[in-house]
């Protein structure tokens, strides 16, 4: 086969990855499956990235050091969302990807609802605690009086319209369980079309439209979502994919809530621990000052739009190690992670080789602040020491959370974020005089541990055996 072949073989993949064909991933080769789910997953997660970007791109353009000081506070608080959705998500992924890989299609389509029923439940609470306590909350996250003036509408609009995440999340994740990741990525797309075009007009107004400023960031991001939402219902109401929702299975069924809320707990503790670890950073660091907060912010939001779309990569894993195990194939599944791992490993190896030599340049597209790039760059080149490390240990994580062993990335995330990260990040900051630099150092060091302890575990192989 010459190279003109093979490169119109690979864009044929590609065609049909995107598309979003059905595809049977217990069978075949692993290469291809790794490709076929990848593919879409990567974009889909490139395209959520790209959302929290562009939002942060147009913010910026206010040139107000405490508009994005007020975004970066929400978005760390926002970040439990983020964390019950992608708890929840995994639990969903899990049990409708083994469901799928027993051939039992109307087993994940019950599953499918009565996740979703638990994801409205969540949204709910967590809404009518932003809409009531918003501005306490940026209090509470160490916001002066100006910011908490500057920024507060922007925490109500995503505090209060939180069930756009939630959903989005949530049934990308029944869809990614499918193997169907393609319609995922599809609903990324009119988000982040709709963001696109909406961000600037809301910001800063045009015609009859009046400026809104970072609120109108807020309100753009949510319509986008909720557009994307939507598509999803549309597709989850028709008869084209695998996952079904119709009048016959929108019952609920208690003991399907009962397991999916046992697996999700691990998996919500797990990404709260997280979340909650990065809570207490961002406390460290905007101790520095509002141009230290304001550089890691941006660099955050890179680091984040470089590191989702291995996500992609993690999430086909786990994806594969759930119909694998529900196939009664479990060496394939390991066979398919340590593939995956390798895979992202280089991808974000060279990524982290490019962010040692373009960081300044990169920091200086989204500010002119001297201080703020020169903070930035700092947290953009010491972070991305840790990516080798990091695209083998996500791949990892979510392969565990795949086979529905949420247990071990809990009490990884335990003792790696709470009894290492934060008081390595206090340590090296503040007693040690590194000032923000050593709470970025912390995030490499403790990140790179974790995912060496996470695969001396996956090596035992435990996670085999998990009944869900």
């Amino acid at each position: 086969m010459n190279v003109f072949t093979k490169t119109a073989s690979l864009f044929n993949l590609f065609k049909q990855a995107v598309k979003g064909d059905q595809q049977n991933f217990t069978e075949g080769s692993i290469n291809r499956a790794i490709f076929m789910l990848s593919i879409p997953m990567i974009l889909e997660m490139a395209m959520e990235s790209l959302l929290a970007v562009v939002d942060i791109f147009f913010i910026s353009r206010l040139n107000d050091n405490d508009a994005v000081t007020a975004v970066g506070l929400t978005e760390s608080v926002n970040a439990i969302v983020y964390s019950l959705a992608m708890g929840l998500g995994m639990a969903a992924t899990a049990m409708v990807a083994r469901r799928i890989g027993e051939k039992d299609g109307p087993g994940a389509a019950v599953a499918a609802v009565n996740a979703l029923y638990i994801g409205l439940m969540v949204s709910v609470i967590i809404s009518l605690s932003g809409i009531l306590f918003y501005k306490d909350i940026l209090r509470l996250m160490g916001a002066s009086e100006n910011i908490v003036a500057v920024g507060s509408g922007y925490t109500l609009w995503m505090l209060g319209g939180n069930f756009t995440i939630v959903s989005l999340f949530l049934v990308n994740a029944i869809f990614r369980g499918a193997g169907n990741a393609a319609i995922a990525m599809h609903s990324l797309w009119i988000a982040n079309i709709l963001n696109m075009v909406l961000d600037p007009l809301l910001i800063f107004g045009w015609g009859p439209v009046p400026a809104m400023g970072v609120e109108g960031a807020a309100i753009a991001t949510n319509i986008g979502r909720g557009a994307g939402v939507l598509y999803q219902l549309y597709y989850l109401a028709g008869d084209k994919g695998i996952i079904k929702i119709h009048r016959e299975n929108i019952k609920i069924h208690r003991d399907i809530i009962i397991r999916l809320l046992k697996v999700s707990a691990g998996n919500v503790g797990q990404f709260l621990i997280s979340t909650a670890s990065w809570l207490f950073l961002a406390r460290i660091i905007v101790n520095f000052g509002s141009a230290a907060f304001a550089g890691y912010q941006f660099a955050i939001r890179i680091i984040i739009f470089t590191i989702l779309p291995s996500w992609g990569m993690a999430n086909a894993a786990a994806t594969l190690v759930g119909q694998n195990l529900g196939a009664k194939q479990p060496e394939r599944a390991e066979k398919s992670v340590w593939t995956a791992g390798f895979l992202n490993m280089v991808f974000l190896g060279l990524i982290s080789i490019t962010f040692y030599f373009v960081s300044e340049p990169v920091m200086g597209f989204f500010s002119s602040n001297a201080e703020v790039i020169r903070f930035g760059t700092q947290c953009l080149r010491i972070v991305a020491f840790g990516y080798v490390f990091y695209g083998y240990g996500m791949v990892i994580i979510q392969a565990l959370n795949g086979a529905g062993d949420s247990k071990t990335p809990t009490i990884l995330n335990l003792f790696g974020y709470w009894l290492f990260q934060i008081p390595l990040a206090y340590v090296m900051s503040m007693k040690l005089d590194f000032g923000a630099s050593g709470a970025f150092w912390a995030i490499a060091i403790a990140e790179s541990a974790m995912a060496v302890a996470a695969i001396i575990i996956f090596r035992q192989g435990k996670w085999k055996t998990v009944k869900i």
